[in-house]
């Protein structure tokens, strides 16, 4: 089971897999896609998801088969 980590550990865990040139806007975009995995992870953990049928139904109104 994972255990769950402060915003401020996450942080600091993406930080040290970072290379040391990494600029404010690498870590500003590894944040951001932090936050969208745990929004959706969430989202998820309280039923609102689709599955794969239904995003499939979703997506063919705008994708070309």
């Amino acid at each position: 089971m994972n255990t769950p980590v402060s915003a401020k550990e996450e942080v600091e865990q993406l930080l040290a897999q970072l290379p040391d040139d990494a600029t404010l806007e690498d870590i500003q975009y590894h944040v951001y896609v932090l936050e969208k995995i745990r929004r959706g992870r969430a989202d998820v953990a309280a039923g609102r998801g689709y599955t794969r049928d239904q995003a499939r139904e979703r997506l063919s109104r705008w994708l070309p088969n």
